[in-house]
C-alpha cells in the first residue's frame, strides 16, 4: 500500500491521456512543486529512461533523477528515485472507461528518504504532499480534459 493513493476518471480517451502522462516535459503543467524536468536520453520514453526532475521542497529547489522500472504501454508506468535524499517512488495506471470514451487514472506514490531526507520526509515532504495531491489532480484532469 502507498502512503498517497488518487484514483480518478476524466472524459479523455485512454490513449490521449496516456500520451500526456508519459510525457516528462508536461510534469511542471500538474505537478506544482515540479519546477522543471528534463529526459536524460534522446530516445522516446519508456523503460530505463531517466528524467532529472526539480522540485520545490519546503524552501528550497531539489534536483533528482528518477527512472522508469516499469513502462506498459498503454496502461501503466513506474518510475523510482535513484538519488538525492528524498527518492520517489511512483506507479501509474491508465484504464479505460465507457468502452474507452473516458479515462480512470490512478496514481500511487511513496517517498525513502536517505540521510537529511529522512528528516524531512515526515516533517516537510508528507505534509506538502498532503496539501499538493488534491490540487495535483485538479490540475491533471484539466489538462486531460483540454486535450480529450
Amino acid at each position: 500500500m502507498s502512503a498517497f493513493h488518487e484514483e480518478f476518471d476524466v472524459d479523455c480517451r485512454p490513449e490521449d491521456a496516456w500520451a500526456y502522462v508519459i510525457d516528462p516535459s508536461h510534469l511542471p503543467e500538474w505537478q506544482e512543486s515540479a519546477v522543471s524536468a528534463e529526459q536524460l536520453d534522446d530516445r522516446p520514453f519508456g523503460l530505463g529512461s531517466r528524467v532529472r526532475v526539480t522540485r520545490h521542497v519546503g524552501r528550497r529547489d531539489m534536483a533528482m533523477t528518477m527512472e522508469c522500472t516499469e513502462f506498459q504501454p498503454p496502461y501503466a508506468w513506474t518510475v523510482r528515485g535513484i538519488d538525492g535524499p528524498i527518492r520517489g517512488n511512483f506507479r501509474g495506471e491508465i484504464s479505460p472507461v465507457d468502452d474507452g470514451r473516458r479515462t480512470r487514472v490512478t496514481m500511487d506514490l511513496d517517498f525513502e528518504g536517505h540521510g537529511i531526507g529522512k528528516v524531512l520526509l515526515p516533517f516537510v515532504v508528507r505534509p506538502q504532499i498532503r496539501r499538493e495531491m488534491p490540487h495535483n489532480e485538479r490540475l491533471l484532469r484539466e489538462h486531460l480534459e483540454h486535450i480529450g
